[in-house]
């Protein structure tokens, strides 16, 4: 029996055929291909997300850019190539290279305590079966990119209150006053408060505002002119609405996002270093070229090769449970794939990325020189790390743009 191509191959191969073009070559994106649209359609018609904009990049082109399904049910918006997305953790990479501008600079030292940049640090306890005991040392630079750092979990402003009302320094010093939940670089546990001190750190060493610094070393050289902590009137238009499932019906109803204070353009709120952004598909695009690039683009170095390999390299050994998928390692701000399985089976070993909180994926695969980017806004996913809308979308990608 003759087996039948799959729907998203049959695509491109028709593409192939009318445009003359070789299947490694980028299709035109002006048309709406389908490819992983067609993938992940059922994730729509069975109210998992309202619609995604997703993209394929290689080093210097991007391969497939699509967006489907809907940004707004209710006001029946339609799901736009320029829709923008916060990016949640996504922010947490950037935050990590920010800071690791400053190690090149020899400003900053990865086993450098904290204590010596936020003196709240210093004296720090950590909580045991006993009680309160001093660690057996400081919390360091490296602790923080590699969310070993033990810090609390807690937030400076009262439950369920956003914290973006504190400056990162009144948040740091919250942090450091707290006790550590474990020894620093003993256990692997997933803190925004540790993202958010390197954020402080940043503004010590450089003298700017860790908004400022982000700004002036990414986004403004790069061009990525839609992405910030404080979308304007404009880009909130385009703003993709969050969702989460109605226990009930089983229906998409929208969900506010109470991380933020509002309006989301007054640039009093604080530029949370562990999660605050938002963005665009291209823009992204356009970081992720030059991390292919190795660390490159337009004639600028924005960090050296050596560096972001270090990035991408485990740095925790054997440490049990890290990450949020199975067979996963930790490098310093990046996830990295150790054995691809499960959600991850279609990146090649080395594969390294960061997920957001509302289900949004960015991963780069160094072997196939790609990067996947997934923006999607469902708040209630058991594990966005681990969805299908992500395994299926890589799943795609990887057999349509294969080298």
């Amino acid at each position: 029996m003759t087996k039948t191509p799959s729907r998203p191959l049959f695509i491109l191969a028709v593409i192939v055929l009318l445009t003359g073009c070789k299947p490694d070559a980028p299709v035109a994106l002006e048309d709406q291909n389908a490819v992983t649209a067609f993938a992940l359609q059922h994730f729509v018609d069975s109210n998992e997300i309202s619609g995604a904009v997703t993209l394929v990049t290689g080093p210097d082109r991007i391969l497939g850019f699509e967006a489907f399904g809907v940004a707004d049910i209710e006001a029946r918006r339609p799901m736009r190539k320029d829709a923008i997305f916060w990016i949640a953790s996504m922010t947490k990479p950037i935050t990590s290279m920010g800071v690791m501008m400053l190690v090149e600079q020899g400003k900053v030292k990865l086993d450098d305590p904290v204590e010596k940049y936020i003196p709240a640090f210093k004296g720090q306890k950590v909580a045991g079966p006993g009680g309160l005991s001093s660690p057996k040392r400081p919390v360091t630079v490296k602790d923080l990119l590699t969310h070993t750092c033990g810090l609390t979990g807690k937030s400076v402003t009262p439950a369920n209150q956003p914290s973006d009302t504190a400056s990162l320094q009144e948040q740091c010093d919250f942090y450091g006053e707290e006790p550590l939940q474990c020894e620093p670089g003993s256990k692997w546990a997933y803190s925004n408060a540790g993202m958010n001190t390197l954020g402080r750190i940043i503004e010590v060493v450089s003298g700017k505002s860790y908004g400022d610094y982000i700004q002036e070393n990414f986004f403004t050289p790069l061009g990525m002119t839609e992405t910030g902590f404080w979308p304007s009137q404009e880009l909130q238009a385009r703003l993709a609405v969050a969702y989460k499932k109605d226990k009930q019906t089983g229906e998409l109803v929208a969900a506010k996002n109470t991380r933020f204070s509002q309006p989301l353009d007054n640039p009093r709120r604080s530029p949370m270093p562990a999660g605050g952004l938002f963005s665009c598909a291209e823009d992204l695009a356009k970081l992720y070229q030059m991390i292919l690039n190795d660390g490159t683009a337009g004639g600028r170095t924005y960090l050296k090769k050596a560096t972001l390999r270090q990035m991408t390299t485990n740095q925790l050994g054997d440490l049990p449970k890290v990450s949020f998928a199975e067979g996963m390692h930790m490098g310093l701000g990046f996830h990295i794939v150790h054995e691809p399985k499960e959600v991850t089976e279609s990146l090649t070993v080395g594969s390294f990325g960061h997920g957001g909180a509302f289900g949004t994926q960015a991963w780069i695969d160094p072997v196939a020189k790609r990067a996947y980017i997934l923006l999607i806004q469902r708040v209630d996913l058991p594990n966005s790390d681990r969805s299908d809308i992500r395994r299926e979308f890589q799943k795609t990608a990887k057999e349509t743009y294969a080298r």
